[in-house]
């Protein structure tokens, strides 16, 4: 357990066919982000209360759903625009956790290379799962950023 480290990084890319200013229309809010955000789809009756001005600096939402997505709140905390939105999240249930997130964006060619990142540490405890909750991760950022490349490509 002990050869894992506590921190956690997540990272994972894909390349737009659309320049950087139409793909930040999809990521420049949270409402626009839970349009591909792939955990959303993962309770039916998940709730969504959002808070602050959508686009801008303490911009959040709220949610609360079925033991697949738990409870938590992920808040804006900058904004470069065309370039780049940093998050941090509260993780409620089902254990109280915080986290950061980036969605990075850079011209490539005629398109966008798009970054979602994850930072956050887990205690000692979790760490043997580390490897699965990294598979995990990937396999959301991969699902998530696959749908924001059909909403940016159209």
């Amino acid at each position: 357990m002990l050869f894992f480290d506590s921190k956690c990084h997540n990272e994972q890319s894909l390349v737009i066919n659309s320049p950087k200013e139409k793909v930040w229309q999809n990521v420049n809010s949270m409402k626009a982000f839970n349009t591909w955000n792939p955990w959303m789809k993962m309770d039916p009756n998940l709730t969504v209360t959002y808070k602050g001005t959508p686009g801008e600096v303490g911009d959040g939402y709220h949610w609360k759903g079925n033991d697949d997505v738990g409870e938590g709140e992920q808040e804006i905390t900058a904004i470069v625009p065309n370039e780049k939105v940093a998050t941090k999240m509260h993780f409620i249930k089902p254990m109280d956790d915080n986290a950061t997130s980036d969605l990075l964006l850079a011209s490539e060619g005629s398109g966008t290379k798009v970054t979602w990142t994850i930072d956050y540490e887990i205690e000692t405890l979790f760490k043997p799962m580390k490897p699965l909750m990294t598979w995990q991760m990937n396999k959301s950022f991969s699902e998530g950023l696959g749908k924001l490349k059909q909403l940016s490509e159209k």
